[in-house]
């Protein structure tokens, strides 16, 4: 996995000609799946419970957070969530992000080099935390904004990376215990409570990878920059849905076996770790024509299936462990992509590689552009009108 990373099960199973592949690990038995129908079978409570490893609790979960839960606890934790996910709650957050995203936008001087990255995460922690009535001086942006960044960047690596996401999970939890906000949470103990406001605003934050890619796909493909900023909502909606399935964010997901399982005739034992290869379903060829090319026009007049497109894993997040955040998600991404399109910048010479050995990927450079004029928010007036929510 170190050396190949999001290749490493795509590879396992092309090699062996199968979509399940089983793998031996010093004490761990695994097993790998893919596709729809496995997604749909690696959801089923009555199959699997979630496991999530230590590591990953302690960069990027946080220890007794929804994540961990399995049942009846999970799906009561989870309705915390649901309530904060109303269609006018992902309006008010859009905005708010996007009030942060114009002023800084209208600060950048002509010919000003702007890291993309950086800047989509200070604006998404300041939109953020304005949502969630976490007040913000502008001193503590830039620390707030990196520590963010650094639970996601080092939650799949060993290193200096995972410490520094360590270090941030456990200064973060303790600065939101004190900050706690949300009235969805406040029936929880202080330190779950915070953990969950942070699991909140950390996803959110994490949005900031896909404007990176945003930018990346634009600059690929310019033809898409008239459709998407005259602001239609269909196109801008299948637009997003490609550049999550098309780049690489996580690998895979983990689930733990209840009892002895049998899929597609392989025997799957009672503990067994189980693995949905998100990125090999993503470029699977029996799922999407012509998988590795970008074309948003796949998911012109039709939404992806829930056990399709599953950047966010799969199934309904009323009940089950999808992701209660990916209306978020999607309006945010939606949001930043016009603005992108409607700005006028050049992207000068710069390292835009992306390396699919480095989990999370990110566009070596972190997409470095340079605005030709400052940006005119007036242009944004109609921008609500391209944001889809569902």
């Amino acid at each position: 996995m170190f050396t190949e990373g999001y290749g490493w099960l795509p590879n396992r199973r092309r090699r062996s000609g199968d979509d399940v592949v089983h793998i031996r690990l010093p004490g761990k038995r695994m097993v790998a799946v893919c596709g729809p129908e496995a997604t749909r079978f690696f959801y089923d409570e009555a199959n699997f419970e979630r496991d999530i490893p230590m590591p990953v609790q302690d960069t990027l979960f946080g220890r007794g957070a929804v994540h961990t839960l399995n049942g009846e606890q999970h799906r009561a934790r989870k309705a915390m969530f649901m309530e904060l996910v109303s269609p006018d709650s992902v309006v008010d957050l859009v905005n708010s992000t996007m009030k942060a995203w114009d002023a800084a936008a209208g600060s950048w001087a002509d010919g000003h080099r702007v890291v993309l990255f950086d800047e989509a995460s200070r604006v998404l922690t300041k939109g953020v935390c304005e949502w969630a009535g976490v007040p913000l001086r502008e001193s503590e942006v830039d620390s707030l904004a990196a520590d963010l960044v650094a639970m996601v960047d080092g939650f799949a690596t060993a290193g200096p990376r995972h410490w520094r996401a360590r270090r941030a999970r456990s200064r973060r939890e303790a600065w939101f215990g004190k900050r706690l906000t949300l009235d969805a949470f406040k029936s929880l103990e202080p330190h779950t409570a915070a953990v969950e406001l942070l699991n909140v605003i950390r996803p959110t934050v994490a949005v900031s990878w896909y404007v990176m890619f945003a930018a990346h796909a634009l600059h690929r493909w310019p033809r898409y920059r008239a459709p998407l900023a005259a602001g239609g909502g269909v196109f801008v909606e299948a637009f997003t849905h490609e550049l999550r399935r098309f780049y690489p964010f996580a690998p895979f997901l983990a689930a733990k076996a209840q009892h002895e399982l049998t899929w597609r005739g392989h025997t799957i034992p009672q503990g067994s770790m189980v693995l949905l290869d998100v990125y090999g379903q993503h470029h699977h060829t029996e799922l999407w024509d012509e998988p590795y090319r970008f074309d948003p026009q796949r998911f012109a007049g039709r939404s992806p299936g829930e056990f399709d497109l599953i950047p966010q894993g799969g199934g309904d997040p009323r009940t089950g462990h999808r992701c209660p955040g990916e209306a978020f998600t999607t309006a945010l991404l939606q949001a930043f992509t016009v603005r992108l399109a409607r700005m006028d910048y050049e992207v000068p010479k710069q390292d835009l590689g992306i390396s699919l050995r480095r989990i999370p990927a990110k566009v070596s450079s972190g997409f470095v552009l340079a605005p030709k004029a400052r940006v005119n928010s007036q242009r944004y007036r109609d921008l609500p009108a391209a944001v889809t929510v569902h």
